[in-house]
């Protein structure tokens, strides 16, 4: 009997040891791997960069995020993106996130990456101040300063605070596509794009991140070859990816989740206060509840810039009307929503009197300018 209980007190300790050693394992492997996507995230010091000289923060809940996607060639992107943008980079892709006060719905503002503003003096990457200008490409601000002076630009132009910043490119946003597991979208016209070598017939299509990239870049290969109608099809990629995520099962399942954080975390820049994986987990949690009913989706208003008929200028007092309904934390004017620009990869039927509908791929009369 006394032998049974020292076999059986020998067995117990070995258990414990063992449940020990593992729970060490799995707390160190998890550590491990936190340490490892907190090292992938590069962060930007903007609040450093631009001081105190900014508008204020809002005090009732609601937060504002300037996405970028840059055009950098460097590194994958050249590949990918074709073209020459020598050793700088511009914003090929800029959207204001307005987060309302409960978190429970976003709003979002695309603005033409070729519209005049005018640009603050900015700090160039050496140090020294680059004189600002009043009839600047707004993209240019990011090649100007990087991402501090295209904050700053940003809250000039719209006088809202950006409270944190999110950059991407081209190769990131590729591999970010292809690790949620692709995006679907569908087209009532068929795209033909001999630069990207996009070519959808019309119909539901599931892209991979590579064939993503070139549909949210494509614009001579579908509608007028506008800015305008470049924005709305990325408008569709955003909406598109938001549905892939709720879908998919990714938030419930450790070994995709680990996948796809460990490709965010490679893929972006952010702000300092969103750089590190508690704060972009926080920021997650935040916006769980927004799917793409809860979004709402506007192009700044603009029109042609006069004297440059490649060029486009806020049209007013629409575009300051976005602004301030986002200031207010309300929704878009109707107005500005029922004059948004069409999607070319979704253009209705046309008519004409001597010939039944068909379907077209010219955006219609609401698109303003051809930049």
């Amino acid at each position: 009997m006394a032998e049974h209980k020292r076999v059986t007190s020998r067995r117990r300790r070995l258990l414990r040891t063992a449940a020990c050693a593992f729970a060490a394992f799995v707390v160190g492997g998890a550590l491990l791997g936190y340490f490892r996507l907190d090292g992938n995230i590069r962060s930007v010091d903007i609040d450093g960069g631009l001081g105190d000289a900014r508008p204020p923060a809002a005090t009732d809940g609601s937060f504002n995020i300037l996405v970028l996607g840059s055009d950098s060639r460097g590194g994958d992107n050249g590949s990918m993106a074709g073209g020459d943008t020598g050793d700088t980079a511009r914003s090929d892709t800029a959207m204001v996130v307005h987060i309302n006060q409960d978190h429970s719905r976003a709003q979002i503002v695309s603005i033409p990456r070729d519209t005049l503003v005018t640009r603050p003096d900015c700090a160039d990457p050496s140090g020294r101040t680059a004189p600002g200008a009043k009839r600047a490409m707004y993209n240019s601000a990011f090649e100007t300063g990087g991402a501090v002076c295209a904050v700053k630009t940003t809250e000039q132009l719209t006088g809202l605070r950006m409270d944190h910043y999110l950059q991407v490119d081209f190769a990131g946003f590729a591999r970010v596509v292809d690790a949620i597991g692709g995006a679907t979208v569908t087209t009532t016209v068929a795209i033909h794009d001999k630069d990207s070598g996009l070519d959808l017939p019309p119909g539901e299509h599931r892209l991979n991140g590579q064939q993503a990239l070139a549909f949210v870049r494509t614009r001579h290969g579908v509608g007028d070859g506008s800015d305008l109608g470049r924005i709305e099809l990325q408008k569709q990629m955003v909406k598109s990816l938001l549905q892939q995520v709720g879908g998919s099962g990714m938030l419930t399942n450790p070994v995709k989740l680990w996948s796809v954080g460990d490709t965010v975390t490679k893929s972006i820049t952010t702000d300092s206060a969103l750089g590190s994986v508690n704060s972009l987990v926080g920021l997650a949690q935040e916006l769980k509840g927004i799917g793409p009913d809860q979004l709402s989706m506007v192009t700044l208003p603009v029109e042609t810039a006069p004297g440059d008929p490649n060029r486009v200028v806020p049209r007013q007092p629409a575009a300051g009307q976005v602004w301030t309904a986002l200031r207010a934390d309300q929704p878009f004017p109707p107005a500005v929503v029922a004059a948004q620009p069409e999607n070319p990869a979704q253009a209705a039927p046309t008519a004409t009197p001597s010939a039944p509908a068909r379907t077209t791929g010219k955006p219609g009369a609401k698109a303003t300018a051809t930049p």
